[in-house]
């Protein structure tokens, strides 16, 4: 050992005040997530196909919790304009929760890129 070095007695800087302030921000972030999912999966989402003949709402859990479907849609020798209609309104309901559900975790998050979310 070189003079005036004691042994197990070096200085370092291990930067635990930083790794303190990024799981405590970490910690926020993800307390801020939960409570922008719960009050997502409360809010309604309505979309419509056919000018309306159909009508789809769906909460914030992709779950679909109002369908109005026109009697004037309703035609036994073309069901098939019916599944599309349903299709096309369930499928444009759930791109809205996407899009929205992106826009409130970018916000969180920052844009910080974080799969899955």
């Amino acid at each position: 050992m070189g003079k005036g070095m004691r042994a197990g007695k070096r200085k370092t800087k291990m930067g635990g005040g930083d790794m303190q302030k990024q799981l405590k921000q970490m910690q926020a972030m993800q307390r801020e997530m939960e409570q922008s999912q719960a009050e997502l999966a409360e809010r309604e989402f309505t979309s419509t196909a056919g000018g309306g003949a159909v009508e789809v709402v769906i909460n914030g859990n992709k779950e679909i919790t109002k369908l109005n479907i026109d009697t004037d849609v309703v035609d036994p020798d073309d069901v098939e304009m019916l599944q599309d209609l349903l299709i096309a309104a369930v499928n444009e309901g759930m791109r809205q929760v996407d899009a929205v559900v992106e826009q409130e975790m970018s916000k969180i998050t920052g844009g910080l890129g974080i799969p899955g979310l």
